[in-house]
């Protein structure tokens, strides 16, 4: 059985103010073309459908267009909401969809929904837990309250009857870690103080395969078989020497390698590259280097940059410059004498200490910005302060 996994698309996003759309277009384009072309049993979309509570109008009609492609091939789809998500809005119609083989889960109802597919080896139980936290479990009288997110989800898990003569999957949406190696965060991810948000991939131990979404980086955590499909589109410039991709996974028969041994599946996993439209790139130098026309022909311009200038002389409309030679330019950083200067000072905590809230983002907002704050932005920011200081 082949399923196709794909995570985090967070349809609607914005970064540096520039819309994703197209990029998000052109990657559940070519998703589509893969399970068509590889013809899957199932997609597989483990969470961050959207990148707000609340979706876009071109967002909501974006992922409209993927679903009921897929629905016209008849290709089974498999979704969960993840932290990026309203749950709620997520589930909406979720029993109307199942007619058209399009399977929700939004919210946990203390039981995970499970649908079984069928291939010539069997049978495949997928299981659909959406993103959940501690609290949102309601703990029985025979059961002890879990302490963490580990003990939440093994909680949650350990409620299923399991039949571990079937191949099983489950798609999640969390940060799982606890092999020899800390998963790779991108700067779009934010992480809890601690890392009391971290879920042992020892709890997965059940399932033959776990499509993973949270983290946007396509990578394994503990064995081959966890697995993180990433975004299929780079959101951050972290992201920016990632190569995207959907995660193929073909099933294939369950069996003991001897009596009395453990089942296990043969696996095989592909990764399927995805193209962007434009991508995401880091170039640093003077300004004359970085608009001589042999460096502009050896790379497509249009690309979203970042740039860092290492001029050591005040330019002149520099964001114009630059932006004749990249359209795309999203954010520009110097580095030079005085910008080092002037970064040792405001790391200096005493430095720090002297000034105030106001002061302090005042200067951030120049340093990120190139601009200054206006008297209407700085009457907004203080009225945030006043109230939080309240």
């Amino acid at each position: 059985m082949k399923l196709l996994h794909l995570a985090d698309l967070h349809i609607g996003k914005r970064v540096y103010e520039y819309s994703m759309l197209e990029e998000q277009k052109a990657a559940l384009t070519q998703a589509f073309r893969m399970a068509v072309e590889r013809k899957v049993d199932a997609v597989l979309i483990a969470g961050d459908v959207y990148d707000k509570n609340i979706p876009t109008i071109e967002g909501v009609k974006l992922f409209d267009t993927f679903l009921t492609a897929l629905k016209q091939k008849d290709i089974p789809t498999f979704i969960i909401s993840g932290n990026h998500d309203s749950a709620e809005r997520l589930s909406f119609g979720r029993h109307l969809f199942e007619s058209s083989r399009i399977y929700l889960s939004g919210t946990y109802e203390e039981e995970i929904f499970k649908k079984t597919l069928c291939d010539e080896f069997g049978e495949v139980d997928i299981y659909l837990l959406p993103f959940l936290k501690p609290q949102q479990i309601e703990v029985k009288e025979e059961e002890e309250k879990p302490q963490d997110y580990t003990g939440a989800i093994k909680l949650v898990l350990n409620r299923l009857d399991i039949n571990k003569n079937n191949r099983n999957v489950l798609l999640a949406h969390q940060f799982v870690g606890g092999g020899s190696t800390e998963p790779f965060r991108a700067d779009s991810e934010t992480q809890s103080v601690g890392g009391v948000d971290m879920v042992d991939y020892r709890v997965f131990d059940n399932f033959d395969y776990v499509a993973l979404g949270h983290l946007h980086g396509a990578q394994h955590v503990g064995r081959e078989t966890v697995r993180y499909a990433g975004s299929p589109v780079k959101y951050s410039f972290s992201e920016a020497r990632q190569e995207k991709s959907a995660t193929l996974i073909t099933l294939g028969k369950k069996q003991s390698e001897a009596s009395g041994q453990e089942m296990i599946t043969d696996i095989s996993i592909e990764k399927l590259p995805f193209t962007p439209v434009h991508d995401m790139r880091e170039i640093k130098g003077t300004l004359q280097q970085l608009t001589n026309p042999d460096v502009l022909s050896e790379s497509d311009c249009n690309d979203y940059m970042h740039i860092t200038l290492t001029d050591e002389e005040e330019i002149y409309d520099v964001f114009g410059k630059l932006r004749a030679a990249y359209p795309n330019l999203m954010t520009l950083d110097f580095d030079n004498a005085r910008t080092r200067a002037e970064g040792a000072v405001m790391l200096t905590g005493e430095v720090m200490k002297e000034k105030s809230t106001m002061e302090l983002f005042r200067d951030f907002f120049e340093k990120q910005t190139g601009s200054m704050l206006s008297p209407m932005q700085e009457q907004i920011l203080t009225d945030i302060i006043e109230k939080n200081r309240e």
